[in-house]
């Protein structure tokens, strides 16, 4: 990384449309090459409008270009929703600690995620499936949620993802829909239906707050260890280098400290996040 106060400019090549519902997200595609490891997030500004973080999330072994999957919630992200092909975005990063590979390797992985949620796991998902790594880790679970099928993201990649070595995919709703032929309900209520090795799982979790919380606590429950649960925590941030103080908790800071933690982590924080 070089000066990480100052933004490189990176073209948009593309914008593709995840959600078709009244939550906007898109998913741009940057002319951007840059290092980042699972978990890390990148700063992302309009000159004019502002800055905030966003989590990577494109295959880290990619370096032709990077995307980000924004959602449309407030003045910044209008300005992005309203740029296409040919626009420019400034980014500076990458920023913050990454899941920790190495404890991962030789265990099984269980993902959850929780509507937009999926994006900053989608790199891990993508280095586990990366045909130098794949080896390197067991079997691999996902249980993927949203509030409806239209809110889905990254449709298009389940079932290259399911075709993958000891990989199963569930996706559920919240409520039942016509034609709906997955789960419905919320993944604390259906974790326990997914057959995973309890001792040997890692979980990685990531969605609304309240959907970790309720997610963490009924691993927990099924005997999974709290160093075993592993989330990542992006609200709050906004210098991305650990001055602002916008995203401490107690003495930590999300940006610089996190944004990944261990539930073990955690507990050992104030009831913050």
């Amino acid at each position: 990384m070089n000066n990480p106060y100052v933004p490189t400019r990176a073209e948009i090549l593309s914008v593709r449309q995840e959600t078709h519902s009244d939550l906007d997200i898109k998913t741009y595609r940057l002319g951007l090459s840059m290092d980042f490891l699972p978990g890390q997030f990148a700063e992302v500004s309009v000159p004019g409008v502002g800055e905030a973080p966003f989590g990577f999330a494109s295959d880290p072994f990619e370096k032709s270009f990077m995307e980000l999957t924004i959602k449309r919630t407030g003045m910044l992200t209008d300005a992005i929703h309203a740029l296409g092909a040919g626009d420019h975005l400034w980014i500076r990063g990458p920023f913050g600690n990454t899941f920790p590979l190495d404890q991962l390797r030789g265990r099984d992985i269980l993902f959850i995620a929780g509507g937009l949620g999926l994006a900053p796991l989608r790199p891990l998902i993508r280095y586990v499936f990366h045909p130098s790594k794949r080896n390197d880790f067991g079997k691999i679970h996902m249980l993927l949620a949203a509030r409806g099928s239209t809110d889905l993201i990254y449709r298009d990649e389940y079932a290259s993802w399911s075709k993958e070595p000891d990989t199963k995919i569930a996706l559920t709703i919240d409520r039942p829909e016509p034609n709906w032929t997955g789960l419905a309900g919320f993944p604390h209520n259906l974790v326990s239906e997914i057959p995973f090795d309890r001792e040997n799982t890692t979980a990685v979790l990531c969605g609304p707050p309240i959907m970790i919380k309720s997610t963490a606590r009924a691993l927990q429950e099924m005997g999974v260890s709290p160093a075993h649960i592993l989330t990542t925590l992006e609200m709050r941030m906004t210098c991305g280098v650990g001055k602002c103080g916008k995203c401490n908790i107690g003495h930590n800071y999300v940006c610089v400290d996190g944004p990944v933690f261990s539930l073990a982590e955690l507990a050992e924080m104030p009831d913050e996040y």
